[in-house]
């Protein structure tokens, strides 16, 4: 009776063991900013994890707008490569090289700043199932900032 005991003990704990340490591929999928402004498509790349922006809230220039055609895509104007400005910013890539380091922990990659054209370190942190700390980073992790992404199951319309 011991044994059985210890056995259905050691289960239960290698079954709660494996629902909070989840595993590399857990941030896949569709995730909506903090402001829910975009949504971005997280997919592997290679060994890697990378991110596209796949919706915007407002994907074309306004009507009284100064930096494009009014009704047309937003592009990617801030963007650091000069090639890639003319680029809409639906389908822009944002996350590049991202690794997962264990414990629910993503890092050694880049985010990209599609508001200003900036380049940060970034680590990720998936604090639930449906929830994903974003920091981004020059340096060290400590000087940043951090926002809080959730899951999706579609892209709106």
């Amino acid at each position: 009776m011991k044994m059985f005991v210890c056995i259905v003990f050691a289960s239960v704990c290698v079954a709660s063991s494996h629902a909070i340490a989840g595993g590399p591929d857990d941030i896949l999928g569709l995730w909506n900013t903090e402001k829910r402004e975009a949504m971005i498509k997280i997919y592997n790349c290679s060994s890697k994890y990378c991110g596209k922006i796949v919706w915007l809230n407002e994907p074309n220039y306004s009507a009284d707008s100064k930096e494009g055609t009014p009704g047309a895509p937003i592009l990617d104007h801030n963007n650091p490569n000069p090639e890639l400005r003319m680029n809409p910013l639906i389908g822009s890539q944002i996350l590049f090289d991202i690794v997962y380091a264990g414990e629910n922990v993503w890092e050694k990659g880049k985010i990209y700043d599609s508001d200003n054209g900036k380049i940060y370190n970034s680590k990720m942190t998936l604090i639930s199932p449906d929830q994903l700390n974003m920091r981004g980073f020059i340096g060290i992790s400590f000087i940043g900032g951090s926002t809080i992404w959730t899951r999706t199951k579609t892209v709106t319309k």
